[in-house]
């Protein structure tokens, strides 16, 4: 009797769970249904959730405009040493537009006057000082030939351009050239803004090749110590007798120290989130004729930059043939192939020289001590008045014939036939 109560006791017991099971059954396979069926609002995988974590992950250039978005911005730095000032102060005027921003650098070794002369009559000049988009660094860096302090200045002058107000410091900017008192310019800047106004903004020209051929020897191999990032006084650069490997944790690239930087790159090599640039910096610190190598190094092992770049310096420039230190200083002579070139810029000039006065009438429309004029002149010519000197509309082009041969220099320099297949090889 007592096994029969027994029995009827657990049978009431198991009966009495088989409602709960059978719900709970229910309830978990629509819960596995709705899993596998809708998408989670959450990452699906833990990879995903800890990527976010990294630092690279949460940092990014500036997007660029894409092209046509509105008109660019050029930042320029233009460099010169002693004596230059008078050189510097003509480059500015020939390439003045007041959207771009300007930054004129005379080297530690200039005479302190030189330098307060140079912005004070920068000051003084009534179009440069309405627009306020022209700065002299005043605590001036000490350049040595061949040595890393060229790039320092021209990372400083790039820092200095992404920081301050959108007048002469200047965060409004599309690209950063880099140019020196021995430039001139091929166009005018209604020509180079019509040009670029067309192109993506993160396209950045740079000549550059993996091929270093002798400069793995004689620049790569070497250790130079420069006396001028910790001296006062300028003195060459010196050897240390122990050489060095071919670097294997990046690959070098060497080209032109001329120029033509997108906003987004020069970001990247100012706070270089994930390293690379400061890396290559410090490298390159002891690296022969640095401005022929950093930049490019640092673009073509970028992920984010190599396949940005134009294998092309924007220049004319006349070299032997194999290329010496030097190449030659241009003349008159060297006017018809200049044009030819269809490059916006060329060099080297020496000072004043009369090839100098032939640009100005012929390719610029420029006079003598004034900017070159553009759709954003609103005077008068009459009884040689400068155009200039009243600001219009600074968004009014009127491109010529420079804009139509940098036009054809770019279209050949992005033609399927050398853009891709001329990318940091």
């Amino acid at each position: 009797m007592k096994a029969l109560i027994s029995q009827s006791f657990h049978a009431a017991v198991d009966r009495r769970w088989l409602l709960p099971l059978a719900v709970g059954s229910a309830l978990s396979l629509l819960l596995l249904v709705a899993l596998t069926t809708f998408p989670l609002p959450f990452p699906s995988s833990s990879s995903s959730a800890a990527s976010a974590l990294f630092v690279e992950h949460k940092l990014a250039p500036t997007p660029p405009f894409p092209a046509g978005a509105e008109l660019p911005r050029i930042a320029f730095l233009i460099s010169g040493s002693a004596g230059d000032a008078s050189a510097l102060r003509r480059v500015l005027l020939a390439l003045y537009h007041p959207r771009n921003r300007y930054i004129l650098h005379l080297d530690a070794e200039a005479p302190v006057s030189d330098r307060t002369d140079l912005a004070a009559g920068l000051a003084a000049h009534p179009v440069l000082a309405s627009a306020d988009n022209v700065r002299v660094v005043n605590r001036a860096n000490l350049i040595t030939y061949r040595g890393p302090t060229m790039v320092a200045n021209t990372l400083h002058a790039a820092a200095a351009f992404l920081w301050g107000h959108a007048g002469a410091g200047g965060s409004d900017w599309n690209w950063f050239i880099n140019l020196s008192a021995s430039d001139y310019p091929l166009v005018t800047q209604d020509d180079l803004i019509h040009v670029f106004s067309k192109l993506p903004r993160d396209l950045n020209f740079i000549d550059h090749t993996s091929d270093i051929g002798w400069k793995e020897f004689q620049r790569a191999k070497p250790v130079i110590i420069d006396p001028g990032l910790y001296m006062k006084k300028k003195a060459d650069v010196f050897w240390i007798p122990q050489r060095r490997s071919v670097p294997t944790a990046f690959k070098l690239f060497t080209g032109s120290a001329w120029m033509a930087l997108s906003r987004p790159f020069v970001e990247y090599c100012i706070w270089g989130w994930d390293n690379l640039p400061r890396t290559v910096l410090m490298y390159y610190s002891n690296f022969i004729s640095s401005p022929e190598g950093y930049f490019h190094t640092v673009v073509c092992n970028a992920e984010e930059f190599k396949n940005t770049t134009v294998n092309h310096d924007l220049h004319y420039i006349s070299w032997d043939n194999p290329p010496k230190q030097h190449p030659h200083y241009l003349t008159v002579e060297d006017l018809d192939r200049m044009v030819a070139s269809d490059a916006p810029f060329a060099r080297k000039f020496h000072a004043d020289d009369p090839v100098l006065d032939k640009i100005d009438e012929e390719i610029l429309s420029r006079g003598a001590d004034m900017p070159t004029p553009g759709g954003w002149c609103a005077g008068t010519r009459e009884n040689g008045s400068d155009p200039c000197s009243v600001i219009g509309d600074t968004s009014l082009l009127r491109p010529g014939r420079g804009a139509v041969r940098l036009q054809r220099l770019i279209t050949s320099l992005l033609s399927e036939e050398k853009f891709h297949p001329r990318q940091c090889k």
